[in-house]
C-alpha cells in the first residue's frame, strides 16, 4: 500500500511539476521499469521486508547482536537500527560500484537515460538477491527490533522512488530536506554519465554518509537541465526493453566500469 501510494503521488508530481524536460517515451519506460519490479516481486521482493524482520525477531529473542548487548531502550534500538541499516546500504552501494562483478549487475539501474520515480525500483533480480543476503547478515550482526527493519524497508523504498523522481523542488526546500533526506537533485548527480560524478552521492535515504565519507557532491558540473544521464555504452533504445535489462549483466564483458 505504501509503495503504491508513493508511486501515485510521485507520478502525479512529475506530470505537474517536472525538474527536467519530460521524456517523451516515459510511458514505455514506466511499463518496462515496473515490469522489472513485477518480475522481481515474483521472486524476491516479497521476501525483502519479511525475512529480515523475522530474522531480527529471532536474533532479538536470543539476546545476541550489537543492539541487545547495549541494553538501551526499545525506542532507541529502533532508531539506531534504522540508521545502521541505512549506513550498511550506503557501503553496499559503494561496493556495487567498486567491484566489477557487482557493477555488472548494478549497471542495469544506471542504464536509464531519463530519471523518474520508476528508476528507483529498476534493479536486477540478482542484485536484489545479493542485497537480501547482505541485509540478512547485517541484521544478524546488529540484531535490530523487527519494527526497525519494517520501518527501514518502508523508508528505503519510498526514499528510492522520491530521490529518483523528476520533480521540481524550490532551492530553499531542497537545502532544508538535504539535512536529513537524499533529494532528487542530490541523487541525480549520481546518475551522471561523468565517471567522477557517478561515484558520488551513494546515499539511499539519509545524506549523512556521503558527508562523513567524503563522497558528497552538491551539484552536477553541467547543471541539472544539461547533464547527461545514464551510461555511455548503453545509449541505444533497445537496452530499455525488459529482455535487455535482464541481459545487461552478461553483455559487453570488457567494458565493465562504464
Amino acid at each position: 500500500m505504501v509503495f503504491m501510494a508513493t508511486a501515485m503521488v510521485l507520478g502525479l508530481w512529475e506530470v505537474l511539476s517536472p525538474r527536467r524536460t519530460q521524456d517523451p517515451d516515459r510511458k514505455i519506460r514506466w511499463t518496462e521499469n515496473l515490469g522489472v519490479v513485477f518480475l522481481s516481486s515474483l521472486t524476491l521482493r516479497v521476501l525483502f521486508p519479511i525475512l529480515p524482520a523475522l530474522l531480527a525477531a529471532t536474533v532479538q529473542a536470543r539476546g545476541v547482536g550489537l543492539l541487545p548487548l547495549l541494553h538501551i531502550s526499545w525506542g532507541l534500538q529502533v532508531i539506531l537500527g534504522v540508521v545502521l541499516l541505512d549506513a550498511a546500504m550506503y557501503f553496499q552501494h559503494r561496493a556495487f560500484h567498486k567491484w566489477a562483478f557487482l557493477w555488472r549487475l548494478h549497471r542495469m539501474h544506471h542504464t536509464d537515460t531519463s530519471l523518474d520515480f520508476t528508476t528507483g525500483v529498476r534493479f536486477h533480480p540478482l542484485e536484489i538477491f545479493l542485497s537480501l543476503i547482505f541485509k540478512l547478515t547485517v541484521v544478524v550482526f546488529i540484531a535490530p527490533p523487527p519494527e526497525a527493519v519494517l520501518a527501514f524497508e518502508i523508508i528505503l523504498n519510498s526514499a528510492a522512488m522520491f530521490n529518483h523522481a523528476n520533480i521540481f523542488l524550490l532551492f530553499p526546500v531542497d537545502r532544508l530536506l538535504r539535512l536529513f533526506l537524499v533529494t532528487p537533485d542530490m541523487h541525480r548527480v549520481h546518475h551522471s554519465t561523468d565517471r567522477v560524478e557517478m561515484n558520488r552521492n551513494f546515499g539511499f535515504s539519509f545524506p549523512w554518509w556521503d558527508w562523513i565519507f567524503t563522497t558528497y557532491k552538491d551539484q552536477p558540473e553541467e547543471g541539472h537541465e544539461s547533464m547527461n544521464i545514464g551510461l555511455n555504452i548503453f545509449r541505444e533504445r533497445k537496452y530499455n526493453s525488459i529482455f535487455w535489462l535482464l541481459a545487461i549483466p552478461f553483455v559487453n564483458p570488457i567494458k565493465t566500469l562504464q
